[in-house]
């Protein structure tokens, strides 16, 4: 269903407006078809670590540092990670990426207003789990003493994510913060988070798109 029809005001029917302190919208699909597409080729290079940590081929490719990629692989930190969480590290980010293109492919190109809880939910996903995901690739190589090609290629692919991704997350978070100055009311900012309209909420965001008009 449109979410224009869920008791929306008309005006607010335009999808494709800047937020303040943007000059573009950050929910647009010029801006989320790019995380989407870098997801998921991440998604693919964990997800072919995650085959040889399965042993269900029998090396990894490593144009640079060779078979460090396999030690690192295979090293005790990853084997610890595995005992704490029941899934080798790379399947696990595999999972991850997968969910950010997912994630990125849901809601409208105003769902910063719209779908808040989606726009969180993605950015948990994108954020916190991206620089995570770096940390732990230099961790590894700290502490094993062995590097891996495609290990810092999805390092790099998850702080690119986190780029593009902090945009549309702060706009939504903002938004929730002025409906909590504006009303002062928890219920009113867990309305608009779960997607229901509140209309002190949507003067709140008509001012935003205002100012980066």
């Amino acid at each position: 269903m449109s979410e224009t029809l869920r008791g929306y005001p008309a005006e607010t029917a335009d999808l494709t407006v800047a937020v303040d302190p943007w000059k573009h919208n950050p929910s647009a699909w010029s801006q989320r078809l790019p995380i989407c597409g870098l997801a998921l080729v991440a998604a693919v290079i964990a997800a072919y670590m995650s085959l040889y940590q399965w042993r269900l081929v029998d090396s990894v490719w490593d144009p640079i540092f060779g078979e460090q990629s396999a030690r690192v692989l295979d090293s005790d930190v990853a084997k610890m990670m595995y005992r704490w969480f029941g899934i080798h590290d790379a399947a696990f980010g595999a999972l991850a990426y997968l969910g950010d293109a997912i994630f990125g492919l849901a809601g409208s190109t105003r769902r910063w207003q719209y779908r808040p809880w989606m726009v969180v939910l993605f950015g948990i996903d994108v954020i916190p789990l991206g620089l995570v995901s770096a940390i732990l690739v230099v961790a590894q190589a700290v502490v094993v003493g062995q590097w891996c090609f495609l290990c810092l290629v999805t390092a790099v692919i998850s702080l690119i994510l986190v780029w593009m991704a902090v945009d549309e997350v702060y706009s939504s978070l903002k938004w929730l913060y002025r409906t909590w100055q504006r009303t002062g009311s928890a219920a009113a900012v867990w309305r608009v988070f779960i997607g229901r309209p509140v209309e002190s909420a949507d003067e709140v965001a008509a001012e935003m798109v205002r100012k980066a008009a």
